[in-house]
């Protein structure tokens, strides 16, 4: 039976990492280590100025006090002597849609896998409801996953819409759309009246055409998105290397 490696940004006692649990659970040897409270917005950051406490719990999850890659990095490395088969990120509450993977804890637990060597997959919930539907596209995903081959250091990004599972329109292959600038950021004051800031909404879709991510969950569908951890913009170098070699 294949071994997988659940994790995520919301915490070990998330709902979301429970239903993803359920639903996997007849499929595969299943290990958890997650993050001992909510680490969204973590995205890649590993813990490096001290150690971290990995702790089992009653329910046989593990916890970290650290990120969800610190958890990845530590459930691969220090509590199997094999390797699992796959990396399982979720489900996560809230989309990770466009450039919301920058940030995301839930792509950066799944990243961890891939640059681990294992294949990997993000998985949200847009929205806090149907986390039945998400844990259902979980199952098919992973009864499926032997058949597919991605490039090296590649993971899928998948977001399902907050939906009953018979409303589910489909599947569809995606790319990230992106959003504008953020709003401002909004000021409060503390009891001793000093200035405090809250991080502001994420901004208006920028780019939210058919064929992206925004576009397929808006319309009912799962979006299924292949990402690579190389950011290079391939495209650009032939241009920088002109402007450099026009002032050196």
């Amino acid at each position: 039976m294949r071994r997988l490696l659940l994790s995520n940004d919301d915490g070990v006692h998330a709902p979301g990492l429970r239903a993803l649990y359920d639903a996997l659970d007849a499929h595969a040897r299943l290990r958890v280590v997650a993050p001992d409270r909510d680490r969204s917005g973590a995205s890649n950051s590993l813990t490096l100025n001290r150690p971290l406490s990995l702790t089992a719990l009653d329910n046989g999850f593990h916890c970290v006090d650290g990120t969800p890659a610190d958890c990845v990095y530590l459930g691969v490395n220090a509590l199997w002597d094999e390797k699992p088969d796959l990396v399982i990120a979720g489900i996560n509450h809230g989309g990770n849609l466009g450039d919301d993977v920058l940030y995301s804890g839930t792509v950066a637990a799944a990243m961890e896998g891939r640059n681990l060597g294992m294949p990997a997959i993000a998985m949200s919930l847009v929205g806090s409801r149907h986390f039945n539907t998400a844990g259902r596209v979980a199952a098919s995903l992973v009864g499926a996953a032997d058949q597919l081959s991605l490039p090296p250091r590649s993971l899928l990004n998948v977001n399902v819409p907050d939906l009953p599972w018979d409303e589910i329109q489909g599947f569809r292959v995606t790319r990230m759309g992106y959003r504008g600038p953020a709003e401002r950021p909004m000021e409060v004051r503390d009891p001793r009246g000093r200035l405090r800031y809250w991080i502001a909404a994420v901004g208006r879709n920028a780019d939210d055409g058919p064929d992206t991510d925004f576009a397929a969950v808006e319309a009912g569908y799962v979006s299924i998105t292949p990402l690579q951890t190389d950011l290079t913009r391939h495209a650009a170098i032939e241009d920088v290397q002109g402007w450099l070699d026009a002032f050196t």
